[in-house]
């Protein structure tokens, strides 16, 4: 049964790590002693966050208090422009997002600052409260059989400046609602996903904090798919000491039928050692890696490497960012039997979509020249 779209499980560990120090007097230059007050607020929730995906925010904001001890209006306002910044460096240029507001200066009065951030809570809250985000559902090929056998889910919000999402996510991690927000994208990609053909599987990119929180095991158990169909992607953002406790989390839900994919193998993860960890089920070749393969002889070499290691730990392989006839004729050469990219399918929020997606992976496959696999 569907857990309701309107409430999450609440956390039932983490400990606080807020913020404890002294609340010296509002400055002189304040007019509104609230102010304070409010910005001590959002701080501490933020602080509170304990979970692992939002430690950088932690870190970010606990450094500006130390440059800036007794003034928590300025510190604030200091995280949010750095916020803003890092975001700004991560945004995907392949999806063109329209600009978004801007932050306001450090010579801007500090009770800009606090508004600014009361209304990026706003807009997050109105997110998690309004459900205003949807899922974009992005074709995963079987390139010899000519199906699609899977999707990656996308998270789209509805927003009036055109924001990405990690402009969504990053900003809800520094006011302390990271992990809701990612939630409450995660039961919109379950949900959407009910309209699916049943065969095909929906791959989730999860944070670690997400796999290692208990209300993760809720969701996956409320949803109205099988275990069997949901595919959890793990990304380069996974840390070295975050495999062990990840591995363990997810392996009740594994037992039951859950798949781990690891995505973006070939840039993002140190070394194979890391990947023969986790154990996946599926291996996704980063697009740096897949990106002109079809001239690249060090590629092609990488590419037929990746064939063979994903044999030998008994994975399934997905090339991702296929944008070109030759890269696609390159990768089936090469024997991968799984292709993801505009090529075959851009992401789409409307599941009629995928009859259309078959027929352009059948046209593209039979075109390629290749005959498939070579196992």
């Amino acid at each position: 049964m569907s857990m309701d779209e309107n409430s999450f499980p609440a956390l039932t560990d983490g400990e606080s790590t807020a913020y404890r120090g002294p609340q010296p007097n509002p400055p002189s230059d304040v007019s509104d002693p609230t102010i304070r007050g409010q910005a001590w607020d959002i701080i501490e929730s933020v602080l509170d966050d304990a979970t692992p995906q939002s430690e950088w925010a932690r870190e970010q904001l606990r450094s500006r208090m130390e440059s800036h001890p007794g003034n928590p209006e300025r510190a604030l306002l200091e995280h949010l422009m750095a916020t803003r910044s890092i975001t700004d460096e991560q945004s995907d240029d392949s999806e063109p997002n329209l600009p978004s507001p801007d932050l306001p200066t450090p010579d801007e009065d500090y009770g800009n600052t606090v508004l600014f951030t009361r209304r990026s809570r706003r807009r997050i809250e109105a997110i998690l409260g309004d459900r205003m985000l949807l899922t974009a559902f992005q074709p995963i090929h079987e390139l010899a059989g000519r199906n699609v056998v899977g999707v990656e889910a996308l998270t789209r919000f509805v927003s009036d400046d055109g924001a990405s999402a990690d402009h969504w996510f990053n900003e809800a991690a520094a006011v302390g609602l990271g992990t809701d927000l990612e939630f409450a994208a995660l039961q919109a990609a379950l949900v959407a996903a009910e309209q699916l053909p049943p065969h095909v599987y929906v791959a989730l990119n999860l944070s670690p904090a997400t796999c290692l929180d208990p209300r993760l095991r809720a969701f996956v158990e409320q949803s109205q798919l099988a275990v069997d169909r949901i595919v959890v992607e793990l990304t380069e953002r996974l840390a070295e000491y975050e495999y062990d406790p990840v591995v363990e989390a997810l392996a009740p839900l594994r037992s039951r039928g859950l798949r781990v994919a690891v995505d973006g193998a070939g840039a993002g993860f140190g070394s194979m050692s890391q990947v023969t960890h986790l154990s996946p089920d599926i291996i996704k070749l980063d697009r740096s890696l897949i990106a002109g393969i079809d001239h690249a002889a060090g590629q092609k070499t990488l590419g037929a490497a990746m064939v063979e290691f994903a044999r030998q730990v008994g994975a399934d392989l997905v090339a991702e960012g296929i944008e070109t006839q030759a890269e696609l004729t390159a990768v089936m050469d090469l024997g991968m039997a799984y292709g993801q990219g505009y090529l075959l399918g851009r992401p789409s929020v409307q599941p009629l979509d995928w009859a259309a997606w078959r027929t352009s992976a059948h046209r593209e496959a039979s075109t390629s020249g290749s005959t498939g696999p070579a196992n």
